[in-house]
């Protein structure tokens, strides 16, 4: 099917080819037919999803409980749909063995106890090959914990999923680029310092022998993808340059980072490497110079986990590479200098990366959301505003221990009661604000007793906002109610603050053409901040920049092993950077 027949074929003429797209619900596709043209069949998706959102629970309730059980045992539904059926073979549903199918059936039957709805989840999974029995067993196992609600709008996603994968195969949509960004990205996630037969985390830190394994598999991939120039500078960057029609145009450049958090996520960071890197490989294919230089920068740090020195790669490009970092030490007692040693660099020579801006367009990266934003809108891209600032804090609160059966409340001077009330103020007062946020992240009390008032506790604060003087009036806020409970409740508060980041403002002419760049694949434009800081914000300081992101899956998690995102919204991202590459211009 062609979006010219989408668009001008009769409905009756189109329902028997898109039958089956939601299971016994073919309502949903004729009532968004009715509103044609479509831009898109991204565009005819995300009308779909519109219709159903709009048709309200009792709609949604009946399309889900229409969807049959995943009992392992497909020979025995006889009731299911031809795409169904196929589905759940893909997935490895109708081999399971006894101990996969008893699980099956017993968690089916516990799922639909508690909600009343049966289990759904689109079985082919985020890459489109199928989830295996055990990755289906394991997500019934974590979603049975959720609420009713909760599962509803989640069974409504997989839904979507499930409709997108029938879509696709109904007019043969393929994702290349997208599924080679994935593969990528799965063959980059071998590489962990944490690592033995019965246990394994995605976990890379600055210039660890991962560290080093990651590095080389990208260098690699540059060099098989056509790059011109691909080189590691002195704090283990991996930059790869792709020349200009013109040797003397000036460069774009982009990136992200590939180190990690502890027991990570795959996509943080490396979705913002390999998507460039997959629009080099199809400029060099196709014999495409374009009229500026790209310079794609595959950051070695922006986590801060060996040493806290967070955003170190990106800030040896700006200049502002601190030299007292070299002196930090790790857990083992490893100086950053002598890792740098063993690892083969040069600390003498990390002055000599900093940028001339004078030969740079600007910055611009991709990066999975990291939030639920765009999945709860049931959108794949979204253009990011401006990039939040941050403050953070590390304290302690000193009260006086005593006895916890013998003094009264009103004579206590209690450190975790302080505590307790300056977190819910956080969360009361961020809440005022858009886009402001407020988190204790660490509570600890030291030596505690459960029959003694704490007498001391340590705990940390980290305030964002998108601009800031909004960031600093809550962080004023915070300051004034910690002195109230100080006196109120004779405790003494000490805070050091630990990082104080600008907010970074996206540029309004790359918005402009990010904008149009998602705009030409059919999408509406869904602008939001990023919570999260990126190398994008350090890169700021001496360049224009502006990021898009990319949904994740699982709610948005991220810094976590269920992060996702599907090769088809990977794909979207790589049609939206080569359309901002072919558009881009040097003013």
């Amino acid at each position: 099917m062609t979006l010219d027949q989408l668009n001008t074929q009769s409905i009756g003429q189109l329902l028997p080819l898109l039958q089956g797209l939601y299971e016994h619900s073919d309502w949903i596709v004729e009532q968004t037919l009715a509103r044609r043209p479509f831009k898109s069949f991204e565009a005819f998706k995300h009308g779909m999803i519109q219709t159903l959102q709009h048709a309200g629970e009792s709609a949604w309730l009946t399309l889900i409980k229409a969807h049959p059980e995943l009992t392992g045992k497909v020979a025995i539904q006889k009731t299911l749909t031809a795409e169904s059926q196929s589905e759940q073979q893909k997935a490895g549903l109708a081999n399971c063995t006894a101990e996969e199918y008893e699980a099956l059936h017993s968690l089916n039957k516990a799922y639909q106890e508690k909600f009343n709805f049966p289990f759904i989840v689109a079985v082919r999974g985020p890459r489109g090959l199928g989830l295996t029995p055990q990755d289906i067993i394991q997500t019934m196992q974590r979603r049975l914990k959720n609420t009713r609600d909760f599962e509803v709008q989640e069974a409504l996603q997989n839904i979507h999923r499930i409709v997108e994968l029938r879509l696709h195969e109904k007019i043969d949509r393929k994702s290349p680029e997208g599924d080679l960004i994935w593969d990528w990205q799965e063959a980059l996630a071998q590489y962990t310092e944490t690592q033995d037969l019965n246990f394994k985390n995605l976990t890379v830190t600055y210039l660890s022998p991962a560290h080093k394994d990651c590095a080389e598999f990208i260098a690699e991939r540059m060099r098989e993808c056509g790059f011109d120039e691909v080189s590691q500078d002195a704090v283990g960057n991996v930059v790869g340059r792709y020349h200009a029609q013109d040797p003397k145009a000036r460069y774009l450049m982009t990136g992200s980072h590939f180190d990690t958090v502890r027991n990570a996520g795959k996509y943080d960071g490396r979705l913002g490497i390999f998507c460039p890197m997959a629009c080099v490989k199809t400029l060099f294919s196709k014999g495409v110079r374009l009229p500026f230089g790209l310079e794609v920068v595959a950051f070695a740090e922006e986590e801060g986990q060996r040493y806290a020195a967070t955003f170190l790669a990106s800030s040896a490009l700006t200049g502002q590479f601190n030299p007292e970092w070299l002196a930090q030490e790790d857990k083992d007692g490893i100086s950053m200098k002598e890792a740098m040693a063993a690892y083969g660099l040069n600390p003498d020579e990390i002055a000599l990366i900093k940028r001339d801006t004078s030969q740079y367009l600007g910055f611009i990266e991709v990066h999975i959301e990291q939030g639920p934003v765009l999945y709860n809108q049931k959108r794949p891209l979204g253009l990011v505003t401006s990039i939040n600032g941050s403050r953070r804090f590390i304290a302690h609160v000193q009260g006086v221990a005593s006895h916890a059966g013998t003094t009264p409340m009103k004579l206590r001077h209690d450190a975790v009661g302080a505590i307790a009330e300056l977190a819910l103020f956080m969360e009361e007062r961020a809440l005022k604000d858009a886009d402001s946020v407020a988190t204790m992240g660490m509570l600890e009390v030291p030596n505690g007793s459960i029959n003694v008032i704490a007498a001391r506790a340590h705990f940390s604060m980290d305030i964002r906002a998108p601009n800031d003087a909004q960031r600093d009036a809550v962080v004023e806020d915070i300051l004034n109610k910690i002195k109230e409970i100080s006196e109120r409740r004779q405790v003494e508060f000490k805070l050091t603050e630990s990082l104080k980041i600008s907010a970074a403002p996206c540029d309004t002419q790359l918005m402009k053409h990010w904008q149009a760049a998602i705009e030409d694949l059919g999408l509406e434009v869904f602008s939001l901040p990023s919570g999260a800081g990126h190398d994008a914000m350090k890169i700021h300081d001496i360049m224009p920049q502006a990021m898009l992101f990319v949904r994740g899956l699982n709610s948005g998690i991220s810094h976590n092993p269920l992060e996702s995102s599907s090769s088809d919204d990977m794909q979207l991202a790589f049609e939206a950077m080569m359309n901002f590459l072919m558009r881009f211009r040097p003013s």
